[in-house]
C-alpha cells in the first residue's frame, strides 16, 4: 500500500507494507489527500474483484420398472408394475466447488407420468385389483439431489393419489409428500431401505410418508386415516450433459 501526500513543502513519498491477505476476494484500496489553505478534502475510493460462479448444465432422465411396491396403514403390500414410468428433468453443478458432486435436479411435471394403480399393473395377495378400482397418481413436484460418484439420491416427491371405482365413487385427492432416497425411510411402523446408482444408472428408491385425513369418511376409515404409506420403485436415472 502506497500513499502520497501533497503540501507547501516538497513531497515525500512513503510506502506501509501489509501482509497479503489469504481470502480469495481481492480489495484494493486507494487513499488520496489533498491540503490547501482554504479547504481540505479527503476522497476514498474502493474497487472490489469478485471471481464469477460458473455451472454446468445437464440433463436427466428418468424411468420406473417392474417389481415395485406400494403400501398403506395396515394392509400388505401392493405388488406394483410401474413399468412405462418417465420423466425429464434439467440438473446444476456448481463448478467452484470440486469436493461437492451433488447435482441439483429438477424435473419438468409436463414430462412425468408415473403409472396408475389398476389391475393389470397392481396385484393384492397376488390378485389383480378389480377391474372398476383405479389409482391415479398425479405428481406436483419431483426435485433434490444426485450425487453420481457416490451413487446417492434423495428427491423430494409430491403427488396426489386419485382413488375411484368407476364412475359411481371418486374419494377427494390423498396428498403424499415425501422424499424418495436411495438409503434407508423409516417411520412409526414402516420402514424400507433403497439402493444406490449403479455404473447403469439403476437403483431403487424408497419413501415412507403420512397420508393425512381428507374429507371423507368412508375413505378415513377405510385407510385408517392419518396412517403411513411406503412406496419401493425400481428405477433407471440417466445423467447427459447439457452443454
Amino acid at each position: 500500500m502506497s500513499c502520497k501526500i501533497n503540501s507547501l513543502s516538497p513531497p515525500i513519498p512513503c510506502k506501509l507494507y501489509t501482509k497479503k491477505p489469504k481470502l480469495r476476494r481481492r480489495n484494493t484500496i486507494i487513499f488520496s489527500s489533498f491540503t490547501s489553505s482554504e479547504e481540505q478534502q479527503k476522497t476514498n475510493s474502493i474497487s472490489t474483484t469478485t471471481e464469477t460462479t460458473a455451472t454446468e448444465a445437464y440433463t436427466v432422465n428418468f424411468k420406473t420398472e417392474k417389481g415395485c411396491q406400494l403400501g398403506i396403514s395396515r394392509y400388505p403390500d401392493f405388488e406394483y408394475d410401474a413399468e412405462g414410468g418417465k420423466g425429464t428433468g434439467s440438473g446444476t453443478k456448481v463448478s467452484e466447488n470440486p469436493a461437492n458432486n451433488d447435482l441439483l435436479v429438477s424435473f419438468d411435471l409436463e414430462t412425468l407420468y408415473i403409472p396408475p394403480l389398476t389391475s393389470s399393473t397392481t396385484k393384492f395377495l397376488g390378485l389383480p385389483l378389480p377391474p372398476f378400482l383405479k389409482i391415479d397418481i398425479v405428481p406436483q413436484a419431483f426435485q433434490g439431489t444426485i450425487n453420481q460418484e457416490s451413487g446417492k439420491v434423495d428427491l423430494e416427491f409430491k403427488a396426489k393419489f386419485l382413488f375411484s371405482a368407476g364412475s359411481l365413487y371418486k374419494a377427494p385427492p390423498l396428498l403424499v409428500n415425501t422424499v424418495l432416497t436411495s438409503e434407508e425411510s423409516e417411520g412409526t411402523t414402516k420402514s424400507v431401505r433403497g439402493k444406490r446408482l449403479d455404473k447403469e444408472g439403476k437403483c431403487r428408491l424408497v419413501g415412507v410418508a403420512t397420508v393425512d385425513p381428507i374429507d371423507d369418511f368412508l375413505m378415513n376409515s377405510f385407510l385408517g386415516l392419518p396412517t403411513e404409506c411406503l412406496a419401493n420403485l425400481n428405477a433407471v436415472i440417466s445423467i447427459s450433459s447439457s452443454s
